[in-house]
C-alpha cells in the first residue's frame, strides 16, 4: 500500500499541488496567530515605571462588584470601572501616620480634578510606600488593593492601554486563525473531490482488478495523510519564520503594544501542536467524503465515458448544504427578530455568513446549472454556444472553479458591506443627533467663559460609565454621557426620542434608551457611577430609541466623577477652545482585520482555482483535439476553454452575490428596527476586485495547459 501512496503522489503531484500549499498555508497562518496569542496571553514580566523605587504600592479599587440572585441563591459579579477609584481618604490617613507615602502625579487624576471642578475629591488612585506587605495588607483591609512585585504595573499608566490593545489583538488573531481553519478545510476537501471526480477510470480499473471499495478508500486516506503530514510540517515551519515579522507589523500599525514583538516566538509550543494535528484533521476530514466517494466506484466505470456529469449531488452533500443553507437563513432571521441590535456586531457579521457560504458552496453542483443559463453569455457564433452548454454540462468542473469564488466574494461583500454600512449608520446618526452647527471634539475641551460665550447656547458633554442591574441576574456596563448643562442639551439634542421629554433631564435623573430593563418615563433605576459608587436611584426622564447603540444613556455631571468634557455643540461660532475639531475615532484593528482575512481568502482561491483549472484541463485533451477535426482554429479552441472558466467564475461571483444581498438585507432590517439609519453599503470596490483577480487567475490557469494541448 505504501508503494502505491508513494508513486500516485509522485505521478499527480501537480493534482496534489493546490492542496498541499493551501494545508502549508492554512497551518503557517494558524502557528503564526497561535504563537501571537500565546505571547498576548503569557505576556513577559515588565518592571513597573510609576512606582519604580516603591516595594508596595496601594491601588484603589478598580471593579465594581455587586451581589446578584442565581438559582436559588446569590453570586458576587464585577465589571473594569473606567479606571481606578481614588484611595480612600481615610487609608491615606492611616498610612501617612505610619510611614512616609511616595504620591505620583497621574493624567487621569488631572481629569479627576477636571471632572470634579466643583468641590470633588482630589486624592490619589494609588500611593507607594516602603513598608512590610502583610503589614499593610493589615491596615487597608478590602478598602483598597495592595499591589507588589510585578503586580505594581497595574498602576502605570499604559498598563489599561496595554489591556485595550491586547482584547483587539485576540480578536485580530482569532478571527484570521478562524478563517484559515475554515477556508483550509474548504478548499482541501474540494481539490480532493475534484481529483476523484477526474479519476473515476483509474478507480474502477482497480475495482476490476481486484481492489475491495475498503481499499480504494484507504488509498485515498493514505495519500490524504501522506500530504496532511508534509504539508503540516511545512506550515509549522513558516509560521515560525512569520511570527516574528507579524508581530513586528502589528507594532507597528499600533495593533499591539511594544513589547509584543519581542515575547513572540517564545518557549510556547502548543501554537506548533495546534497547527500540525489541526493540519492532519483538516487533510483527512477533506478526502473523508471523497474517499468515501470512491470507494463506490464500480469496475464498470473504467469504461464508461460521459462529458455530461450526473449523479453530481449524494444525498450526504445534499442534506448537508441544504441544513448549512437553512441554519444560516433561520439565524439570521432569528437574530433579526429577538436581538437585532447583534446583527451590528462584528462577531455576528463574521461568523453567520460563513454558513451561509458552505450551504451555498455544498449545493454549487445544483445551482450552477441555473445560474449559468440566466447569465448573458454571447449567443452569436459556435464559442459561445460552447461556453454556454459545456459550462452547463460540466457541472463538478463549474461548481469546483465556482465554489471558491463564491467564498471570496461572499467574504469580501458581507465582512466590507457590513462594516460599511454599520459605519456609515453610525456617521449619520452623529448628525441628526444635534441640530448644532458648530461641533468642538477632542480628547479633552474646556468650556468657554461667560464672555466667550455671550449670547451663545452650548451644551457641553464628555463621556461616563454607568452600570446597572439586568432583572436580579446580571450586572451591565453601559458606556453614557454626562451633559454639563441639561437645559442647552435639550436645546440643541436631537435624539430620538419615544417617550418623556429631555428638558426634564436633571441630577436626580437620568435618561436611557429602549435597551434597559426599566424604561418607564417616571420610573426609578439604581445606577452605579464610573467610579464604583452609589447605588444611586435616578428616575427616568425620557426613553430614547435603541439605534446604532450609541443613544445613551444620559447623565449629568453630578452623577459622572471623572467625566472630562470631550464635546462641545453651539448654535454661534465659540473661540478657540481645547483642540479642534475631529473625526470619529476609526477602529483600526479591526479594518486591518478585514484586510488580512480578504487577502488570505484571496490566496485560497487564487490556489484552489489554478490547482483545479490545471487538472480539469489537462485532462480535455481528446475533447480539444475534436473541436480541432470539426474546424475550430486553436484561437477559437483557447477561447472556449477561457470563456468556460469565465463563465465559472461568474457563476460563483453571482452566488456570493446572493450571500452578500441576504446578509445585507438582514442588517438593514436590523437597523430599520433599531429606528438606526438605513444605509446597508455594498461595497463593489472589493467584490469587483476580488472578482476580477479570479478572473485572471482562471483565464491563466485555463489557457496555459489549453495551449499546450492544442499544439
Amino acid at each position: 500500500m505504501l508503494s502505491v501512496v508513494l508513486g500516485g503522489l509522485r505521478a499527480r503531484w501537480a493534482s496534489f499541488l493546490g492542496g498541499f500549499l493551501a494545508l502549508a498555508l492554512g497551518v503557517g497562518l494558524l502557528t503564526a496567530t497561535g504563537l501571537g496569542l500565546a505571547a498576548a496571553l503569557d505576556p513577559p514580566a515588565h518592571a513597573p515605571e510609576r512606582f519604580a523605587s516603591s516595594p508596595v504600592v496601594v491601588l484603589g479599587q478598580d471593579r465594581l462588584t455587586v451581589e446578584v440572585r442565581r438559582g436559588p441563591g446569590t453570586a458576587l459579579v464585577s465589571k473594569p470601572l473606567d479606571r481606578p477609584q481614588p484611595v480612600d481618604t481615610a487609608v491615606l490617613r492611616e498610612l501617612r501616620a505610619r510611614w512616609t507615602l511616595t504620591e505620583t502625579e497621574t493624567e487621569t487624576e488631572t481629569e479627576t480634578e477636571a471632572g470634579n471642578a466643583a468641590g470633588g475629591t482630589t486624592a490619589p488612585d494609588a500611593v507607594g510606600l516602603d513598608a512590610p506587605a502583610d503589614q499593610v495588607r493589615a491596615v487597608v483591609g478590602d478598602r483598597a488593593q495592595v499591589l507588589t512585585g510585578d503586580d505594581r504595573r497595574r498602576a502605570d499608566p499604559g498598563h489599561e492601554r496595554d489591556g485595550h490593545a491586547l482584547t483587539g489583538l485576540y480578536a485580530l488573531l482569532g478571527t484570521a486563525g478562524g478563517v484559515a481553519a475554515f477556508v483550509s478545510v474548504f478548499v482541501v476537501a474540494s481539490v480532493f473531490a475534484f481529483s476523484v471526480a477526474l479519476r473515476r477510470r483509474e478507480f474502477g480499473l482497480l475495482r476490476t482488478a481486484g481492489a475491495t471499495p475498503g481499499q480504494v478508500r484507504r488509498l485515498l486516506l493514505a495519500e490524504a495523510a501522506a500530504l496532511g503530514v508534509t504539508a503540516s510540517a511545512t506550515g509549522c515551519a513558516l509560521g515560525a519564520l512569520a511570527a516574528r515579522p507579524m508581530a513586528r507589523a502589528l507594532v507597528a500599525r499600533g495593533l499591539a503594544p511594544d513589547w509584543f514583538a519581542s515575547a513572540v516566538g517564545g518557549s510556547a509550543g502548543w501554537p506548533y501542536h495546534l497547527g500540525f494535528w489541526t493540519g492532519l484533521c483538516v487533510a483527512l476530514a477533506g478526502a473523508a467524503a471523497a474517499a468515501h466517494r470512491a470507494g463506490r466506484t464500480g469496475p464498470t466505470d473504467a469504461l464508461r465515458e460521459a462529458d455530461v456529469d450526473r449523479d453530481v449531488l449524494p444525498p450526504g452533500r445534499a442534506l448537508l448544504g441544504g441544513g448549512l443553507l437553512l441554519a444560516g437563513l433561520g439565524l439570521l432571521v432569528w437574530t433579526y427578530a429577538t436581538e437585532p441590535e447583534a446583527l451590528l456586531k462584528r462577531k455576528t457579521y463574521t461568523t453567520l455568513p460563513l454558513l451561509l457560504m458552505g450551504g451555498a458552496a455544498l449545493l454549487a453542483p445544483l445551482l450552477v446549472r441555473p445560474v449559468a443559463r440566466l447569465l448573458p453569455v454571447p449567443r452569436g457564433g459556435a464559442v459561445g454556444l460552447l461556453v454556454r452548454e459545456n459550462g452547463a454540462a460540466a457541472v463538478r468542473r463549474t461548481a469546483a472553479v465556482a465554489a471558491p469564488v463564491l467564498v471570496t466574494v461572499a467574504l469580501a461583500g458581507t465582512l466590507f458591506g457590513a462594516s460599511e454600512s454599520v459605519t456609515l449608520a453610525k456617521e449619520t446618526e452623529a448628525r441628526d443627533r444635534t441640530a448644532a452647527p458648530y461641533v468642538v471634539e477632542g480628547r479633552k475641551v474646556e468650556l468657554p467663559g461667560s464672555a466667550g460665550r455671550k449670547g451663545a447656547v452650548v451644551a457641553a458633554s464628555g463621556p461616563t460609565s454607568l452600570f446597572v442591574r439586568d432583572g436580579a441576574e446580571a450586572l451591565v456596563k453601559y458606556q453614557g454621557r454626562a451633559v454639563a448643562d441639561p437645559a442647552a442639551f435639550a436645546a440643541l439634542a436631537r435624539l430620538p426620542v419615544v417617550a418623556g421629554d429631555l428638558r426634564d433631564l436633571d441630577d436626580r435623573s437620568i435618561v436611557v434608551n429602549e435597551e434597559f430593563e426599566r424604561r418607564t418615563v417616571g420610573e426609578e433605576v439604581e445606577v452605579w457611577r464610573a467610579d464604583g459608587s452609589g447605588p444611586v436611584r435616578l428616575r427616568v426622564a425620557a426613553v430614547l430609541a435603541r439605534g446604532t447603540g450609541d443613544n445613551g444613556p444620559y447623565v449629568t455631571r453630578a452623577q459622572a466623577p471623572g467625566s472630562a468634557l470631550d464635546r462641545l455643540e453651539s448654535d454661534r461660532p465659540l473661540p478657540a477652545a481645547g483642540t479642534a475639531a475631529a473625526a470619529a475615532p476609526v477602529n483600526e484593528a479591526a479594518r486591518t482585520g478585514l484586510r488580512l482575512i480578504l487577502v488570505l481568502v484571496l490566496l485560497y482561491t487564487v490556489i484552489a482555482l489554478a490547482s483545479t483549472l490545471l487538472m480539469a484541463t489537462s485532462v480535455r485533451g481528446g475533447e480539444l483535439a475534436s473541436l480541432r477535426l470539426a474546424g475550430a482554429t486553436r484561437a477559437q479552441a483557447l477561447r472556449a476553454v477561457t470563456g468556460e472558466a469565465v463563465l465559472a467564475v461568474a457563476v460563483g461571483a453571482a452566488l456570493g452575490l446572493g450571500v452578500t444581498a441576504a446578509v445585507l438585507g438582514a442588517l438593514g432590517a436590523g437597523l430599520a428596527a433599531l429606528s438606526a439609519p438605513v444605509a446597508p453599503a455594498v461595497p463593489w470596490a472589493q467584490t469587483g476586485a476580488a472578482a476580477g483577480v479570479c478572473v485572471l487567475v482562471a483565464v491563466a490557469a485555463s489557457a496555459l495547459p489549453a495551449w499546450r494541448l492544442t499544439r
